[in-house]
């Protein structure tokens, strides 16, 4: 038995998600397919990041055990052969059978990308959220600049959580404007449900001049989710990339 790790890169926009779901459709449910009739085994991949409906993933990780004589790396290029158009397997590689993509320390960076200009443009439509009005990149960067290090995020969590500890570290947050595209990157040690689009929604708060940049502080310390502002559609959101810091590779 051995333990396969898999990069996957996919378009969220038809999929409920990533994590299974009876009758509906589900990135993880494709694979789990793909991967069993490959391998003529019952497959079932632990994923690292559950990403929600309509988000996307450059960079998602997940493991599964098989028995299978096919070389790590070519599992990728057989199973593709399997997966719809809109799901990929970037790469595959033999890890050690204890490594947990959900147990070891990691670097998650996801972006969230901002259409903001007069007019939509229906070729941006399923992978950035369109704002019309004018944002002050200014003010939404020094937004970001508190929300960076270690803090409680409860502010900027759903309240549908069922997790108590809500103490993350964000190692980077940035906002930058390519063209008429605004991305907010961040990168942390973890999220909480919705904590991404939760703190997009607030920097597009700040940036249209509803919250003063320097009120973050305040929304952080206060804890309530009411404080922060909502939560920015899903399909903005795409995964970039999980970096382990000990990948336990044989």
């Amino acid at each position: 038995m051995k333990r396969i790790k898999l990069e996957i890169a996919y378009d969220g926009t038809d999929y409920c998600g990533w994590q299974l779901q009876p009758g509906l459709p589900t990135v993880e449910a494709q694979i789990n397919k793909a991967l069993s009739a490959l391998l003529g085994e019952e497959i079932t991949v632990i994923g690292a990041s559950r990403t929600d409906s309509g988000v996307h993933a450059r960079g998602n990780v997940a493991v599964f055990d098989t028995e299978t004589r096919i070389p790590p790396q070519k599992i990728c290029l057989a199973v593709n052969q399997r997966l719809p158009e809109d799901i990929r397997v970037q790469s595959s590689i033999e890890v050690a059978t204890d490594f947990h993509p959900r147990k070891v320390k990691c670097r998650k960076t996801y972006e969230y990308r901002i259409l903001n200009r007069n007019i939509a443009l229906p070729m941006e439509r399923l992978y950035s959220n369109f704002v019309y009005y004018s944002l002050d990149m200014g003010a939404m960067q020094r937004a970001a600049g508190y929300l960076v290090g270690e803090h409680d995020y409860k502010s900027f969590c759903s309240v549908k959580t069922q997790v108590k500890d809500t103490i993350r570290t964000i190692y980077q947050l940035s906002v930058r404007k390519e063209e008429d595209i605004i991305i907010i990157s961040v990168t942390g040690s973890g999220f909480l449900y919705n904590m991404v689009r939760i703190i997009a929604g607030t920097l597009i708060e700040v940036g249209r001049g509803a919250i003063p940049p320097e009120h973050m502080t305040a929304i952080l310390q206060g804890c309530d989710r009411s404080l922060a502002g909502p939560t920015a559609p899903p399909q903005g959101l795409t995964l970039m990339n999980i970096d382990y810091i000990t990948d336990n590779i044989e």
